[in-house]
């Protein structure tokens, strides 16, 4: 099945080696969406509801260059550093989905750099294009 690699313009260079998203078959798939500044650099150190609203802002514009809105997405995977950013992380979040929700897991793990507090992968389903 073909694949087209979504980047939105303006984006940094990552750090690994992985595209934003990709859209395959009407299916816009976002990597792992951590907060990082302009210099990859952890942005809002200390802050879980900036730092969520800067990775869901991220995951907003790889939908929207593959041509989706948020509302196209399906499923979100959470990830916290911490339990006690649960409530800021779903603060914001409900924020970016007022409506019906996508479905979504949430766990506690490990990430990249140890002042990362959230990263959050999503799926969306735009339709074949």
């Amino acid at each position: 099945m073909p694949k087209t690699v979504i980047t939105p313009p303006g984006t940094g260079t990552p750090i690994a080696p992985f595209s934003p998203g990709t859209l395959a078959d009407g299916v816009v798939y976002v990597s792992g969406t951590l907060a990082f500044d302009k210099d990859n650099n952890v942005a809002h150190v200390g802050d879980a509801a900036a730092q969520t609203r800067q990775v869901l802002e991220t995951i907003k514009s790889v939908v929207e260059t593959a041509g989706g809105t948020m509302e196209d997405v399906t499923m979100n995977h959470i990830f916290l550093k911490d339990w006690a950013d649960y409530a800021a992380m779903n603060k914001v979040y409900a924020e970016f989905f007022p409506g019906e929700k996508p479905a979504r897991f949430c766990i506690v793990c490990g990430l990249v750099r140890p002042d990362f507090l959230v990263e959050i992968a999503s799926i969306a389903y735009i339709g074949k294009r």
